[in-house]
């Protein structure tokens, strides 16, 4: 059994499910007759005409004047990539990479790239063989396509760099002799293909909406059992106060709050305080801003996913070959800083929580122990929650307002969309800590509610919880506690 790739518009899930799908990706045979119809227009076209075509019989960049011969066409494309193989810093994650490979083939089989089958049937190849060339995160000024990580991508095509296969690192020569693999040649215009585009970004910002749905659902939840914990009132989510807002994210948040929290008697007992702070009485604007961030995102990362962002591009149909910028990552850098932003106020908000949880009030203990004095409890587990906050405000400087002119001035204004990328990466690793952290001390001061119970829902996740990390009685090494938090909150989320 296999799945066909076609036509059809993908939308973000149907994307993830390709990811994820433990069946082979096939293109259909529309796609296959696209991506051969465009190459033979393309071979025509170069055979015929004397007209110089940018980046087909011409060279790169401010180069872009000076003419090719067609006996080196060839030779021009495999010089692109090796020349544009820049890539510095840490590696890019292998869960990226895929997607890299993903989007590259569903760009490339539109039929506009005048690419051979032969190339995009190898890329699926790596795609279903989990071989993933190795990428480097720096490089990419996010404007002439993700030119270095994209060529870091593709030297295995022409038998040059390194990948991985099952988490071992291997020469493309090796790799070639174990799955029997003769290089790619390339044609003309093949190489300009595989390293313009804005794979290397919208991998990043795919993996990113698809993190940040998750996060948000887990931000919601342990957010519902602080609320429990802290002894917080209910009128805040209430259907008439967040509905004359109109914010149609507060609306949502404030509705599923009050569901997750229906039937609990902590909710329901007399409270002695008239109003909560902030980070309680707020949560449905603050979560509701975010959520409508993230749905934003996710148009736009639709949109892109489905698109021809290579250059030049070629119109069969229309007897065109177009020089334009399709390859230009503003679209992505500037939701890529919206989207860390907003990510990164939700561990903003969650720390001012963890915080008021070990202020002593409310009924609660100092640090949330018994005997605090003799037990520091949970004190500096805030000290580390907001050094991490801290990092996420730095990290949230916007890219996208940043350009550098390169190749002499010809790609004058750039996006920086992929250093957004790497950043908004990092803030979202930081706040599934962040949001570990506030599910420690959201637990352990649920316990001093008793015997009151808190809503069905929040008893749930705090009794999964407590399979993995116990009650805190006195003190002991909170970092081991910590990172058995942050690994329950990826297998719990990876099943809501």
């Amino acid at each position: 059994m296999s799945l066909e790739l076609t036509t059809a518009y993908l939308s973000l899930e149907e994307f993830e499910h390709l990811l994820s799908a433990k069946e082979p990706l096939v293109l259909g045979q529309e796609l296959k007759e696209r991506i051969q119809a465009c190459r033979s227009y393309l071979d025509q076209k170069v055979a015929q005409s004397s007209q110089l075509i940018y980046g087909i019989n011409t060279g790169f960049g401010s180069l872009c004047d000076t003419a090719i011969s067609h006996a080196d066409l060839e030779a021009l494309q495999r010089n692109l990539v090796c020349s544009h193989a820049c890539g510095m810093g840490e590696e890019v994650p292998q869960e990226v990479v895929r997607r890299m490979l993903l989007l590259k083939v569903l760009g490339l089989s539109k039929g506009a790239s005048g690419v051979q089958l032969a190339t995009v049937e190898r890329l699926l190849f790596f795609f279903n063989e989990r071989i993933y060339p190795v990428v480097y995160q720096q490089g990419s000024l996010g404007a002439s396509g993700d030119l270095a990580p994209l060529a870091h991508l593709s030297l295995p095509l022409i038998g040059e760099g390194e990948v991985y296969v099952e988490n071992e690192k291997i020469s493309t020569s090796e790799l070639n002799k174990r799955f029997n693999l003769e290089p790619i040649v390339l044609q003309s215009k093949e190489g300009l293909a595989l390293l313009n585009g804005t794979q290397f970004m919208s991998a990043y910002a795919s993996y990113a909406v698809a993190q940040s749905y998750r996060l948000f659902e887990g931000f919601n939840q342990v957010a519902a059992l602080s609320i429990e914990a802290y002894d917080a009132r209910k009128e805040p989510f209430a259907a008439n106060v967040n509905e004359i807002r109109n914010q149609v994210g507060q609306i949502r948040v404030a509705s599923w709050f009050r569901n997750q929290l229906e039937g609990s008697q902590i909710m329901e007992q007399a409270k002695a305080h008239v109003q909560d702070p902030y980070s309680f009485r707020c949560i449905p604007q603050v979560h509701g801003a975010t959520l409508d961030t993230i749905d934003h995102a996710a148009q736009i990362v639709t949109r892109e996913i489905n698109a021809v962002t290579d250059n030049p591009t070629v119109f069969p149909d229309d007897d065109q070959v177009v020089s334009a910028g399709n390859f230009h990552g503003q679209p992505l850098a500037l939701i890529l800083d919206f989207l860390a932003i907003a990510m990164a106020e939700m561990g903003s908000i969650s720390e001012r929580r963890t915080y008021k949880l070990i202020s002593g009030t409310r009924g609660l203990p100092a640090f949330l122990v018994k005997n605090p004095g003799l037990n520091s409890g949970l004190m500096i587990t805030q000290y580390t929650c907001a050094s991490i906050v801290s990092q996420n405000k730095q990290l949230c400087t916007p890219a996208s307002i940043d350009t550098i002119d390169s190749s002499n001035g010809q790609e004058d204004h750039v996006s920086m969309g992929a250093n957004a990328a790497t950043k908004l990466y990092r803030v979202l690793d930081n706040c599934q800590k962040i949001l570990a952290i506030e599910l420690i001390h959201a637990a352990q001061g649920l316990e001093f509610r008793r015997p009151l119970q808190a809503a069905v829902w929040t008893e749930a996740l705090h009794a999964q919880f407590r399979t993995v990390v116990a009650s805190l009685d006195s003190d002991r090494i909170m970092a081991t506690d910590m990172h058995a938090a942050q690994q329950f909150l990826q297998q719990y989320l990876a099943h809501e």
